[in-house]
């Protein structure tokens, strides 16, 4: 069964259109990898990580920063498909 990617964002920080856009981004380069891909709006404040299946790939608390594309789409490829070219993703 394909994985699903659960992206919990807080919805009082605004943090909506970024989390869609990651989707987007996952959606467009994982097209036959992914399920599909989840948005959550947190009931904790702050709170934005992204989830693959049970393995946490991100949280903005822990790494101070929200994670660029590249970051999430190398992470996502190395559990699904570590041999996978990501093209200019990879350089």
């Amino acid at each position: 069964m394909k994985p699903t990617v659960v992206i919990e964002y807080c919805p009082k920080c605004g943090w909506l259109l970024r989390a869609a856009w990651m989707a987007q981004e996952l959606l467009t380069t994982f097209t036959e990898d992914l399920r599909g891909v989840s948005l959550v709006p947190s009931e904790v404040a702050g709170r934005y990580t992204i989830h693959l299946g049970d393995s946490l790939l991100w949280d903005r608390k822990r790494e101070g920063r929200f994670p660029e594309p590249k970051e999430i789409k190398k992470l996502i490829r190395d559990l699904i498909d570590p041999e996978r070219n990501l093209g200019h993703n990879d350089r």
